[in-house]
């Protein structure tokens, strides 16, 4: 298919616009029948599939951004301000071009940090402590932007604004949450670290099952236990029903609110308020050692892929098996990481990819070209 500023391919049928006809005319009524006709009986279907599984990137905060008449954080590239500033960059707009994202952004810059602060710690380096001090002032600035974020979606510009962006938000999770409890759950995976999603399970009254277990001090486990029944009515002995309004979240980069506890060795989730400020006290001062966020490689773990590694474990878990559809939204594919699981489950003739992007950039065009994706829709 060819590619223009408005497109989409379902099954058989496409279609590509390079302007879309204005919303009064006679044409655009025209437009959304036919499209509607196209993509609708396919995503009612895709809906209904066995294992339904919701992939959501940094556009899916920055829709409900816009929406609520605000700006989101940006993931672009920082000054750490030291002499290895310089090589930094350069070695991560090597791995950014490497992974296929094309320009790096702050991730790329804070993996390859990383390295060099690993080096010098390794070798005794004078040099280790104002990187890291340069490190935990850029993270901390990262992290403020983030709750600032939050903050300002959940105010909204104004009433009016912050009524369209959290119905938006609501009914965004419930069209794919609302199914029968018998079904299997839909398990929401995202790459952001804000909390915009917990927000708005809060918000349509949703219960989220993820990896951590306790009340006043949820503590992340590696067993998979889901604790989902309940007996109906109460007091009488019956069959055990499922509970409905429940989906699965796990959080492929981590979250701004996990944080590793160094003396129980274990990663907690602390009780930040949505949109809190910069000086909630739950909010580390020096972050690098103790935030749960892509890539912290957590050096006091005994392997620096936890938790990392069993999140991805579930991801190709959830996806990866017949009758499994995933449907991204506001996910730029430019984490290569995600991008493999995607195609490994793409090999499975019964499973279907359904991307639905603002703007189809480089590197959407570049992964929907592959062989494996003539089964994608978008």
């Amino acid at each position: 298919m060819e590619w223009h500023k408005h497109c989409y391919r379902v099954g058989s049928n496409s279609a590509v616009w390079d302007d879309l006809p204005a919303a009064t005319t006679e044409d655009f009524d025209k437009f959304v029948t036919t499209a509607r006709h196209h993509i609708e009986p396919w995503l009612s279907a895709v809906f209904q599939a066995e294992h339904l599984n919701l992939l959501l990137g940094s556009g899916f905060t920055t829709a409900i951004a816009y929406m609520a008449g605000v700006n989101a954080a940006s993931m672009a590239k920082v000054t750490f301000g030291t002499s290895f500033d310089g090589a930094i960059d350069s070695h991560a707009d090597g791995s950014a071009k490497t992974m296929g994202r094309g320009t790096a952004n702050i991730e790329d810059q804070f993996r390859s940090a990383f390295a060099v602060l690993e080096g010098f710690t390794v070798v005794g380096a004078a040099d280790a402590a104002t990187l890291k001090k340069a490190m935990d002032t850029q993270l901390k600035m990262f992290l403020d932007s983030l709750l600032a974020t939050e903050g300002s979606i959940a105010k909204g510009k104004d009433e009016d604004h912050n009524k369209r962006a959290t119905s938006a938000l609501q009914s965004f999770l419930l069209s794919f949450a609302s199914r029968a409890g018998s079904r299997e759950r839909l398990h929401i995976f995202t790459s952001n670290y804000d909390r915009l999603i917990e927000h708005g399970c809060d918000l349509a009254g949703l219960r989220t099952i993820d990896r951590f277990v306790g009340a006043l001090n949820p503590v992340f486990r590696s067993s998979r236990v889901e604790v989902d029944l309940h007996y109906n009515p109460p007091g009488i002995r019956g069959e055990p029903r499922f509970l409905e309004g429940v989906v699965r979240l796990t959080k492929l980069h981590g979250s701004l609110d996990w944080h590793f506890n160094k003396e129980a060795r274990q990663i907690h989730r602390k009780g930040i308020p949505f949109g809190a400020p910069s000086s909630h006290t739950d909010v580390p001062r020096q972050p690098l050692d103790t935030v749960m966020i892509y890539p912290n490689a957590a050096k006091d773990v005994e392997t620096t892929q936890y938790p990392y590694a069993e999140l991805f474990r579930d991801f190709a878990a959830s996806i990866c098996r017949p009758n499994a559809v995933i449907v991204t939204y506001g996910y730029g594919f430019g984490d290569d990481h995600i991008n493999r699981v995607l195609l490994d489950m793409l090999t499975i003739p019964s499973t279907h990819l359904a991307i639905i992007a603002y703007e189809a950039d480089s590197r959407v065009k570049t992964f929907c070209e592959k062989p494996a994706m003539r089964r994608c829709h978008y």
